[in-house]
């Protein structure tokens, strides 16, 4: 059970609760030499935070994403034993340390994705919490992994409840993968009250407690939309079979429909732990500090099928599934560009969306594409947000 773990963003939502999940772990492991080990950290403007878990979880190696905080890490750590790395790079090589066989990515945007692909070429296990490897270059990681071995392990609480489902049958008995969703804040919302939400509104989620960007999705249900493409890759069905159900108590996260009519489904609080924990334990169950599910407390289970006209993200998700190549990637950076502008007040709520459909429609899809052509299409569609906004105007359609 031993295994030796490298953290792509320690300092987020993920990376914290993963830790604690390691502690968890420990705790309940009595024979130390079968204990989690966590040999590597990786942070990016929290400082202090990294400082801390060095001194705490005393990993071997310490990525910062920006060289001049280095000295500004050195001193916190106040002579704590660590080798301290920067950049891209720094994530690269702790992805393919020999020293490491699992590497848990929770990197939000592409930046962690050349260490993704470092690490799937190292033949490792990769626990993938951030959507962005497989929404940007899902068919670019999933042939390298096929070629050297290496195993792709979903955190998000959906795509680990589908993982846990699909032991339940042969793939192609699979009759249909139903993504489920809370419906964010505004569920029961007019279009209207959508296009002019304030920030305190979008981040007041009704179920999940999760970072801005993430919450920022949920409520326009860009993080569903993100997920169907990243249901296409990960578990290698075509569009036509997945579907997405509103859920409002998030505590079925997800099922699998089998051609006979079984449905199986994965069930929990709405938390993290419990992907987090089966991802680096699987293939077996362990003990740990996730909170059990209470059966005799829930009242209610509801399902009912999103509004298009409220969500019409969804749709977007799915054009862009299907579309594939770089469409995908434009469609992740441009709503990553136009999230960013949100928050800092610069745009509507309702905006959000119409940039995303701005960029989509102004690029013609360029299919099998090579990890440049993926990174510029990011890159050029992050600008496009960013011009539309100064000009506020259209142009040709240009492939991209």
């Amino acid at each position: 059970m031993h295994k030796r773990i490298a953290i792509l963003g320690s300092t987020g939502s993920i990376g914290t609760t993963a830790l604690r999940v390691i502690e968890g772990l420990n705790a309940s492991l009595k024979d130390k030499s079968q204990q989690f080990e966590v040999v590597a950290l990786s942070g990016h403007t929290k400082v202090k935070l990294l400082a801390e878990q060095v001194k705490r979880y005393k990993p071997k190696y310490v990525v910062i994403s920006e060289s001049n905080n280095i000295e500004h890490l050195k001193n916190l750590l106040d002579g704590q034993k660590v080798e301290i790395l920067s950049g891209a790079e720094g994530l690269c090589r702790i992805a393919e340390l020999e020293e490491v066989d699992t590497v848990l990515a929770a990197i939000v945007g592409a930046a962690g994705l050349h260490a993704v692909l470092a690490a799937v070429r190292k033949g490792k296990r990769i626990a993938i919490a951030n959507k962005e490897p497989l929404v940007i270059a899902g068919q670019l990681i999933t042939q390298e992994a096929k070629r050297y071995n290496a195993e792709l392990l979903p955190v998000d609480s959906e795509h680990s409840a589908i993982f846990q489902a699909l032991s339940a049958g042969r793939r192609d008995e699979i009759e249909k993968i139903i993504l489920t969703t809370s419906g964010g804040p505004f569920r029961q919302a007019s279009p209207a009250e959508i296009q002019n939400a304030t920030l305190e509104q979008v981040l007041a989620h009704p179920v999940w407690r999760m970072g801005p960007k993430i919450t920022v999705d949920s409520a326009t249900m860009m993080n569903k939309a993100l997920e169907i493409i990243e249901a296409r890759w990960l578990f290698d069905v075509p569009v036509e079979k997945i579907e997405v159900m509103v859920h409002p108590q998030s505590i079925v996260h997800s099922m699998v429909e089998y051609v006979d009519g079984s449905v199986i489904a994965q069930l929990g609080y709405p938390e993290m732990s419990l992907p987090i924990q089966y991802a680096l334990t699987y293939p077996v169950r362990l003990a740990g500090n996730a909170r059990k599910l209470e059966l005799s407390k829930l009242k209610t289970l509801t399902f009912e099928k999103p509004n298009p006209e409220i969500f019409p993200a969804i749709e977007m998700g799915f054009e862009a599934a299907k579309k594939g190549g770089t469409a995908s990637a434009i469609f992740n950076a441009a709503n990553e560009a136009a999230v960013e502008q949100f928050l800092a007040g610069k745009i509507k709520f309702g905006s959000i969306v119409e940039l995303v459909r701005h960029c989509l429609d102004k690029t013609i899809s360029k299919t099998n594409a090579s990890l440049e052509e993926l990174l510029n299409a990011d890159n050029w569609a992050k600008k496009e947000v960013i011009e539309c906004l100064k000009k506020n105007k259209t142009h040709n359609r240009q492939t991209v």
